[in-house]
């Protein structure tokens, strides 16, 4: 009889301490779970059961994405977290560096300094070596495209713009696309990301066709968008795909 009598008291805990665990160590933490149930459902099945997990895009790449999302809209509350992720998943602390200094240009040095300070925490807590994080004065050779885009730049706005001419053509395509801690499919990837995530859509279209130039593929473009969704929302994501069908119409 004691033997049964505990194995019943077992049985009965045992449910309680299974969704405790289920409760601690679930992607959507209890403050969601207590206060936001459906929100927390959302989180458990589908962005963390289903969409991290689809093999169309890699965590690396999805962990940029979400990232570049972050950064571009300021929503640093979340990015500890993610940056931690990003490099877990694989994206080296000079990558991450690195996107940081590219998004400054495509979303402003106010969002890009805003970000240091979870860097900081991040790559302390990890005790990154801060000096690999210096960039290489080498650079990647010039893509034989980029002399029709420096050509429709100076077209366009040499005469009556003619110094913000020769930084997009000197400064952000002759040194940062061509720097060595990202490469050019990263810089479009993230780029295309923080475009997405602002509602940049007039500048996509470029972007895009360099991301394919780059070695993205229209796949990769998509499945970054859809993730992009649960991070920038639906409608900055569906403006995002309907810019990939405009330019990269199969």
């Amino acid at each position: 009889m004691a033997r049964l009598a505990a194995t019943l008291i077992l049985l009965a805990v045992m449910p309680w301490t299974s969704a405790a665990a289920q409760t601690t160590t679930a992607p959507s933490g209890p403050r969601q779970q207590r206060f936001a149930p459906g929100l927390a459902t959302l989180t458990d099945d589908v962005l963390y059961g289903d969409v991290w997990r689809r093999p169309e895009l890699s965590a690396r790449d999805r962990s940029l994405v979400t990232v570049s999302v972050l950064i571009a809209t300021g929503k640093t509350a979340q990015l500890a977290g993610h940056l931690g992720r990003a490099l877990d998943s694989g994206v080296q602390p000079p990558e991450a560096s690195g996107l940081l200094a590219h998004l400054a240009i495509y979303c402003g040095w106010p969002n890009a300094v805003s970000a240091l300070e979870v860097y900081e925490q991040v790559y302390t807590s990890r005790k990154v070596d801060l000096t690999a994080l210096r960039t290489a004065r080498e650079r990647l050779p010039v893509p034989e495209s980029d002399a029709a885009r420096a050509k429709a730049v100076t077209d366009e706005f040499g005469t009556v713009a003619p110094k913000f001419a020769e930084l997009t053509n000197k400064v952000v395509f002759d040194d940062l696309w061509r720097r060595l801690d990202l490469a050019p499919r990263d810089r479009s990837l993230v780029t295309i990301a923080a475009l997405a995530a602002m509602g940049d859509d007039d500048q996509l279209d470029f972007h895009l066709r360099l991301g394919v130039e780059s070695g993205l593929t229209r796949g990769h473009i998509t499945e970054a968008l859809t993730h992009l969704a649960f991070y920038a929302g639906w409608p900055k994501a569906t403006a995002a795909m309907r810019a990939v069908t405009r330019a990269l119409a199969e």
